[in-house]
């Protein structure tokens, strides 16, 4: 997941120093909070200096007035950090800073590098040296593998006469890149983006006022800012954001794969991905759902908040009657993306609460959007039991996660997927459900009203549309 901004916004020289554009990143990253919740960073530039201002927490916890007052400048690079790669640390929160022979790089990144062996003997061929920069100060994440890169030798880059810009080098290095990155990142006076060839990650672009300009992970982000959504970053694509305006060219050939769990879970429901848009995906799951797996029952109750619009669809198709059944704890954030099992198990008992009036003598159909380990369905279950619930039909609106994820979601383990180690009666028993029903693979595809051989589906199938050759979340961490 995570969640990345960018911000260009022309001002006079007077107003440089202003900080606008940090401001801007702020309720940018406070839109896409829920693409993780770990870490949050602003980079800010006056066409002179990039300053940076990360830590861990959430974006309302690390920024305040007087930080934000502090990050001047009129282009910005900000960043939500889940982790996928590295452990959760200071050091591993965005942005990255290189120095480079073009001046200094801040960089932003969402999605996961299958190819970070590769890249670090590409860094020590290049350069002579692995530890440097961000590698050298204990960040241990593919994006500082990329940081690396990107910034080069500066030495070596100041006895070659083709030295180039930042642009050209970032043409000569994205190629050398495997698996989902869409990037967003910034030097004194220039914005980047820049999106893997399969666009396993979403990645747009927006209008801000007459010449300025906002790159981010969803368009919900565009729109908080007051920004005009323009077109998404295509598959492949690099674009340059200066004072001219706009600059495109590709490094690669676009072979669109799309993750379709951003349609099921990841993106805000108000988001469009690839033109299409996630709340109505969702709701039509719902209905294919209940075509799929119809039982006679009282309510349909979601699984807030993700399960509402599936739950929506399902009690239309179905015409039984929708009602919350659950409340949530609005302060506590998605349990799926805590970064330990244990902290997952302590976010499901706060977050949820059954509704003991609605729910008691009456037979459930509760609407969620996927099981992976299976916390969060065995809890609610026992539950809405203890509640007074008559029966309990579990319907879950994608298919079964039956396949590690290497490309941005961090259910990486096979031993983590219930799924893969049950089949559906044996889960059914294990979370304790009356009955459990899964949308098909080809009626989940089939509501995201994308071309399926666009789609990501890997995690359901086990088709990787680029290939591993490095796995785990901790790859790096003792290198």
């Amino acid at each position: 997941m995570c969640g990345v901004f960018g911000a260009f916004l022309p001002c006079k020289e007077s107003d440089q120093n202003n900080s606008d554009a940090a401001k801007m990143a702020y309720f940018g990253l406070y839109a896409l909070q829920h693409r993780g919740q770990e870490s949050a960073g602003i980079a800010s530039s006056n066409g002179q200096n990039i300053t940076v201002y990360k830590d861990l927490g959430l974006v309302s916890q690390v920024f305040n007035e007087s930080v934000l007052s502090s990050l001047p400048g009129y282009i910005s690079v900000g960043h939500a950090r889940y982790s996928t790669t590295g452990a959760v640390k200071w050091e591993n929160a965005q942005p990255t800073l290189g120095d480079t022979i073009f001046g200094t790089i801040a960089l932003t990144h969402n999605g996961n590098l299958v190819n970070s062996d590769e890249l670090r003997l590409e860094i020590q061929n290049r350069y002579g040296q692995v530890m440097s920069g961000e590698l050298a100060n204990g960040n241990t994440t593919d994006t500082a593998l990329i940081t690396t890169l990107l910034q080069g030798n500066k030495i070596k880059a100041e006895l070659d006469a083709k030295i180039g810009t930042l642009f050209d080098q970032a043409l000569g290095i994205l190629p050398l890149l495997k698996g989902a990155f869409s990037l967003v990142f910034m030097d004194e006076k220039k914005l980047y983006a820049a999106r893997d060839p399969q666009g396993i990650r979403p990645l747009v672009l927006g209008k801000f006022g007459v010449n300025g300009f906002v790159v981010a992970s969803e368009n919900s982000a565009l729109e908080i800012v007051g920004a005009e959504f323009i077109r998404e970053i295509l598959p492949g694509e690099l674009i340059q954001i200066d004072e001219n305006g706009v600059q495109s060219t590709f490094f690669a050939q676009a072979r669109p794969a799309g993750c379709i769990f951003e349609y099921v879970y990841l993106a805000r429901p108000d988001a469009y991905v690839s033109g299409h848009s996630v709340h109505a995906a969702r709701i039509e799951m719902g209905k294919q759902l209940a075509r799929e797996h119809p039982v006679d029952a009282d309510l349909v109750i979601p699984v807030p908040e993700s399960g509402n619009p599936a739950a929506v669809g399902y009690a239309q198709e179905s015409q039984i009657p929708f009602a919350q059944g659950l409340t949530k704890n609005s302060y506590v954030g998605r349990t799926f993306i805590q970064p330990t099992d244990h902290l997952r198990k302590v976010g499901i008992r706060l977050k949820l609460n059954p509704l003991r009036d609605v729910i008691e003598g009456k037979r459930l159909i509760v609407v969620d959007d996927s099981i992976v380990r299976g916390n969060t369905q065995r809890a609610l279950v026992a539950m809405l039991k203890d509640s007074g619930a008559k029966e309990v039909h579990v319907r879950i609106s994608s298919a079964p996660v039956k396949f590690p994820c290497y490309y941005g979601i961090d259910f990486a383990s096979s031993e983590e997927l219930l799924a893969n180690k049950l089949d559906i009666e044996g889960m059914r028993e294990d979370i304790g459900a009356t009955t459990l029903g899964f949308i098909s693979q080809d009626g989940m595809i089939s509501a995201t009203r994308v071309e399926p051989n666009q789609l990501c589906t890997a995690c359901f199938s086990g088709k990787y549309p680029v290939e591993v050759k490095s796995k785990g979340k901790f790859q790096l961490e003792h290198c």
